[in-house]
Parts: C-alpha cells; structure tokens; sequence
C-alpha cells in the first residue's frame, strides 16, 4: 500500500501499458485518475479497479489541447486536492516511409505523443511546485533511441521525450520533483498483438530475451519511480526491453 493518500493521473489509461499501471497503482492503494479520448474503454478500466476495491475517477480528454489539459488537472485538484504523480503514457503511430508519410501523420503523432506531454505537464507541474512534492513519469520507447524504419514521425516524438525529460527535471529538481522517461521495447499490447506472426517472430529474433515484455512489467518500473525509494533518480531513462538496445 504505498501510494495509500497519494493521487495518480495517468493518460492512455484505456488500453494496454496505460491501463496495465492504473491496475497497478490502484493495487498501491493509489486513487488513480484515467484519461484517454476513450471514455467507453475508460469506464471499463475504473470497473474493473473499483471490482478489485480501487478508487478510479474517469476524465475523457484529448491530450494533444492544451486547454483540455489544464481543464481536467483543475477538475482534479478541485475534486482531490492535488496531484503526486503524473503518468504521461499516451501515444499513437501513423507508420509510413518518409517519403510516403503524410505531413497530417506527422502532426497527429507529434500532437500527441511529445505536445500532450508538454501540455499535461505544464498544468500539473505548477501545483507541484507549490506543494514541493511530485513525481512525472514520461513514456519513451526504444524506437525513440534507436530508430526504426517507418516511424521517423512516432522516433522524433519519443526521442524528444527525453530531451524534454532531462530539461524539465532540472527545472524542477529544487522543488522535490523528480522528472524520469521510460523506454520500453516491445510489449504485448493489442497494438503488437495485431501483428503478423512473422513479424512478431522478426523482432522477438532481435530481443535477447527472446519474447515480448508484458504491460505490468513497464507498471512496475514506473511504480518504482513513483515510489519513495526513487526519491534521488531524476532526469533518468529507465530501458525496458529485454536487452533489445544497450
């Protein structure tokens, strides 16, 4: 129980490796506070914590408006009275070579994945500051480290997580808020679950340990960065890929 008092927002939380660390902040004694553009998916997520004795609040909103955003951070310090943690999980992909790629799936990928970081964050990090406590997880990928064929748009947005990571952590290093990026490899996700099996099989060829991490795997490494032991790790990427990239 050792988010018991502490507040939650997760965004992405309908699906996945969002919903994988509501289930597991929820399990901490954590009130989690789900968000996504999903709101069907999202009640299904709050149902199922609250049928394992969890407290969940749903808020549906697109991540990549800003003002959308501060709208649900102000509903929730209203409701809750504050914000401890700050899960920037949403994404989306628009694969494509470059030089077939869709200059509206560049902008929806970039909107999403590095805007709805900067957008969220900045509605939280004031009330954080003012209370001298606070931790940001931000959802990177290896893709973001290594580059993979196809996604230069969905690479540039978890690249620049990083960067964005390390720049706001020591912004905020003073004031008791740590500011850290996980960089997961691949998971097993409905988003990789879609995948031919010979493609599955390709990548797990290049993964050491030789299969897909699963979501609670990357909730647990997020935990621990929300936690009270990781009080001194900041400006930090967590790799979580099974040695796929070292």
């Amino acid at each position: 129980m050792i988010f018991q008092g502490k507040v939650s927002l997760i965004t992405g939380a309908s699906q996945g490796i969002g919903e994988a660390i509501a289930v597991e902040f929820a399990q901490a004694a954590a009130t989690v506070i789900l968000v996504d553009i999903q709101k069907a998916k999202l009640d299904e997520v709050a149902g199922k914590i609250a049928g394992q004795g969890g407290k969940a609040a749903v808020f549906q909103a697109d991540v990549a408006k800003l003002d959308q955003a501060t709208g649900v951070v102000d509903a929730v310090i209203k409701e809750f009275g504050k914000i401890d943690h700050l899960i920037n999980n949403a994404g989306i992909t628009r694969d494509a070579l470059l030089m077939r790629m869709k200059e509206d799936d560049w902008d929806a990928v970039i909107a999403v994945n590095l805007k709805g970081v900067f957008n969220f964050s900045k509605a939280v990090v004031r009330h954080m500051v003012s209370s001298r406590s606070g931790r940001i997880v931000n959802l990177s990928s290896v893709v973001g480290l290594m580059g993979n064929a196809g996604q230069a748009n969905y690479a540039a947005s978890k690249a620049g997580l990083v960067g964005f990571s390390k720049s706001l952590a020591r912004e905020v290093a003073s004031r008791g808020i740590t500011v850290n990026c996980v960089a997961p490899g691949y998971i097993a996700t409905p988003m990789t679950g879609s995948l031919p099996e010979h493609v599955k099989k390709m990548f797990i060829d290049l993964i050491p340990m030789q299969r897909f991490g699963e979501p609670r795997e990357v909730a647990h490494a997020v935990k621990f960065l929300c936690s009270d032991e990781a009080a001194y790790i900041t400006g930090q990427v967590i790799h979580l890929n099974g040695g796929m990239y070292m």
